[in-house]
């Protein structure tokens, strides 16, 4: 599963769907990618730089292999210096002596990484750790907090002063205010809880846990950041969640806005977050639900319905994007009855019927089909 917010422009520049998208132009790609940027419109930046460090890649090697130039290691380093330069500066593409064909993509890749160490190391340092103890984060406010545990094996219910609520799991800890500010509302958390957060939109709710901080105007998710593990996890219910590393450029900047921005996730999505490493794999949850409102007893009856609609259906009871070749699978239909299976057992069977398979990529389930026979 690949965390695509937290990708450089050389890792994007070599990641295989980004090349279907920009090289070839598949339909599949173009549909993830595309909405990927809508729902990432902070990362268009990215998508530009890594397009071009590909583009100018790939125009400097389309001769063909018998006019190709043999290229010593210390030309290569000239052209990725002229190249990182002319990023930098952001001239036109200066790469013109360097020649590859389409099936070159492994030397191809080989320089990207080459250039990613030069790119990331002399413009882009390592991203500094962000991890930090509930008890650092506890004591880094200035306001007096109260604090409930749960030594119980039972979860403990916990009203917060606006009127939210949340189910403290054994062994955790929160710590807020008696309180909330004006305009903001903070609490923070070690262990897993899962939150119902009165909604008050000109006044967001943040959960701070270890290294991530979790930002909601009125929702209901799972936060779980034990002490000891290396990971946390948030997981949304109902309504959306924005998740962001902490550091203090990052505090300021969304402080400043009610709205949610970062990573956006929706019901049936989740976030698995590194502090040491700062990245953040958003993906589905294991076992998505059926959404609030959506009727419990839904018919997922089909007697030969054209697969797109199937794939709408899906979409529209579970809230996961499903991106597939709506030209290519037009002659595809469904004869099924699939009420009480798991969504993946769904995907499972439809995918057996038409010949097809998919896969999760960045919390869309992306389908692939050569298409079927009349």
């Amino acid at each position: 599963m690949q965390d695509y917010r937290n990708f450089e422009p050389e890792e994007l520049a070599i990641d295989l769907s980004f090349q279907r998208w920009k090289l070839f132009n598949d339909p599949i790609a173009s549909n993830f990618w595309k909405g990927w940027l809508v729902e990432n419109p902070d990362k268009k930046e990215l998508v530009d730089k890594a397009y071009y460090l590909l583009n100018t890649l790939n125009n400097a090697y389309s001769q063909t292999p018998d006019d190709r130039i043999s290229i010593s290691d210390r030309e290569i380093q000239y052209e990725i210096q002229r190249l990182h330069q002319s990023i930098d500066t952001q001239h036109e593409p200066v790469v013109k002596r360097l020649r590859f064909a389409p099936w070159q993509y492994g030397i191809a890749a080989s320089i990207l990484v080459i250039l990613g160490l030069f790119w990331r190391y002399s413009i882009h340092p390592p991203c500094t750790k962000v991890d930090v103890t509930y008890n650092e984060l506890i004591t880094q406010t200035s306001r007096p907090l109260i604090e409930i545990g749960n030594q119980d094996i039972k979860p403990r219910l916990v009203s917060l002063p606006d009127g939210s609520t949340l189910l403290l799991k054994s062994g955790g800890r929160i710590s807020y205010p008696k309180n909330f500010q004006e305009s903001i509302r903070e609490v923070y958390l070690t262990g897993e809880a899962f939150f119902e957060v009165h909604k008050d939109p000109s006044k967001p709710f943040y959960v701070y846990s270890k290294g991530l901080v979790t930002k909601v105007l009125g929702t209901s998710f799972t936060v779980q950041a034990f002490e000891n593990d290396k990971e946390v996890k948030v997981v949304v219910k109902t309504g959306k969640v924005s998740v962001f590393a902490r550091n203090e450029t990052a505090l300021t900047q969304h402080k400043e806005d009610t709205k949610l921005e970062g990573i956006v996730l929706t019901p049936n999505q989740q976030i698995v977050f590194s502090p040491t490493s700062t990245r953040i794999i958003k993906s589905v949850v294991e076992e998505p639900a059926l959404l609030h409102g959506t009727a419990q007893n839904q018919p997922f009856r089909f007697k030969g319905t054209p697969i797109a609609e199937v794939f709408a259906t899906l979409e529209k009871s579970y809230g996961i994007k499903i991106v597939f070749d709506e030209e290519v699978m037009k002659s595809c239909y469904l004869t099924a009855s699939l009420d009480d299976e798991p969504l993946f057992e769904k995907l499972d069977l439809i995918c057996n019927t038409i010949s097809a398979r998919y896969e999760q990529l960045d919390a869309h389930i992306i389908i692939d089909s050569k298409g079927c026979e009349n």
